[in-house]
């Protein structure tokens, strides 16, 4: 979902946990450990900030995640990676 200030990926609910997840596909994995750095990750929270009021309801935790893909290997999820 795009905002003016980034995008989020894809935005999850599981019970009271709401999700701001940001997926990288990359070649290799260290392609992909690269592929999310500081700057990147507050453009992806400042979206999930603009997007909070729409999604929130009645989460009692929200968090941002990363999803990186590779092929060949199974998904690793990384959870709750931005504290500001």
């Amino acid at each position: 979902m795009k905002t003016k200030v980034g995008e989020v990926d894809l935005v999850a609910r599981r019970g009271k946990v709401l999700a701001f997840v940001e997926v990288k596909a990359r070649a290799t994995d260290e392609a992909a450990d690269w592929s999310l750095d500081r700057n990147r990750l507050r453009r992806v929270a400042d979206a999930a900030a603009v997007l909070l009021p729409r999604f929130q309801g009645d989460a009692d935790t929200v968090r941002i995640d990363v999803i990186y893909i590779v092929p060949g290997r199974l998904p690793r999820h990384l959870v709750d990676v931005w504290h500001g």
